[in-house]
């Protein structure tokens, strides 16, 4: 996973991680955003579906094993789990493919993305930072909100909290494109579906659960028995936008399964790995390919400058 060679990204990425820590504080060893979470194991079974889509490894295999990171929003490390400014969740799902070879898919709990660039993130959280709670109105966040929809939309979008991380649906806004055995391309989005199914509380059932819940209940239910979801993707159709996450494809495109992963234990020694795993929003994988979506290459430098200091961080 190297880094990008674009001084200019790396100049915007750099400032995006000091940003996020400028609104969230700064917590040595934690990622700047998405810092609370719990990483358990298991194994990725493809579809038939999958094979006809891409000839990645995974998708091919019998099987494939996963690590899966369940987090909360914000940077905050001790953030309470029914806390609103924990949504959305996040969902990062790792395939092992071998000695020090991976791929990785990165998705959270609203089909919503607040920003299509890393700069326009960047003044976003600007204006966040801009905006303390004695600021005189139209606060710098409020005029920014003004003038960009999308960054509206996603704000205002119902983000209610999950019964558990696994009764939670995520979804992956940037677009990536599959490879066949023909080389015949397939843009798609990931969906990962809770086999649960989606199972929210209400705003009063939230505010009575305790700062723990989704930490303490995912360890519980997956001492108990195994947790399963699905992984599908929607299919893009010719004219729809592959390059912008704040562009929604219509309800109606195509939902295919690529395959279901079931978890069956916490990884031993959790945070010490969550730690030092650097997760990538680029495949890097033969049979999946980025789209044209700038977010992926700011996201992977993103990633990789918290990851470098997480590294670097002494416990």
């Amino acid at each position: 996973m190297p880094f990008p060679n674009d001084e200019v990204l790396m100049k915007t990425a750099s400032d995006l991680v000091a940003g996020l820590q400028g609104v969230f504080g700064k917590h040595p060893g934690f990622r700047p955003a998405h810092a609370k979470g719990k990483l358990l194991s298991g194994t990725f079974t493809p579809s038939a579906k999958a094979k006809e889509l891409s000839i990645a490894p995974h998708f091919n295999a019998p099987s494939t094993p996963v690590w899966v990171r369940f987090s909360n929003s914000t940077g905050i490390p001790n953030i309470p789990d029914n806390d609103g400014n924990a949504d959305p969740r996040g969902i990062a799902i790792r395939f092992h493919l071998g000695e020090r070879k991976h791929t990785d898919l990165i998705s959270h709990s609203t089909p919503f993305f607040p920003a299509r660039t890393g700069a326009e993130f960047l003044a976003f959280i600007q204006a966040i930072a801009s905006s303390p709670p004695d600021a005189p109105h139209p606060t710098p966040v409020e005029q920014f909100l003004g003038s960009h929809p999308a960054t509206l939309a996603f704000v205002q979008a119902p983000k209610p909290a999950p019964v558990s991380y696994a009764t939670e649906e995520y979804f992956g806004v940037t677009a990536l494109k599959l490879i066949n055995s023909n080389g015949k391309a397939t843009f798609i989005r990931i969906i990962v579906s809770p086999s649960t199914g989606v199972q929210t509380l209400t705003a009063e059932e939230t505010a009575a659960r305790d700062a723990e819940y989704l930490q303490d209940e995912i360890v519980t239910r997956v001492n108990s028995s195994p947790i399963s979801f699905t992984i599908k993707a929607q299919i893009a159709a010719e004219g729809d936008k592959t390059d912008d996450a704040t562009v929604h494809w219509p309800a109606d495109r195509e939902v295919v399964e690529l395959g279901t992963f079931t978890l069956d234990a916490v990884v031993p020694d959790g945070e010490k790995e969550a730690k030092y795993v650097i997760f990538d929003p680029i495949p890097r994988v033969e049979g999946v390919e980025p789209s044209d979506d700038p977010l992926l290459e700011m996201r992977a430098a993103i990633y990789l400058i918290s990851g470098k200091q997480r590294r670097e961080a002494k416990w």
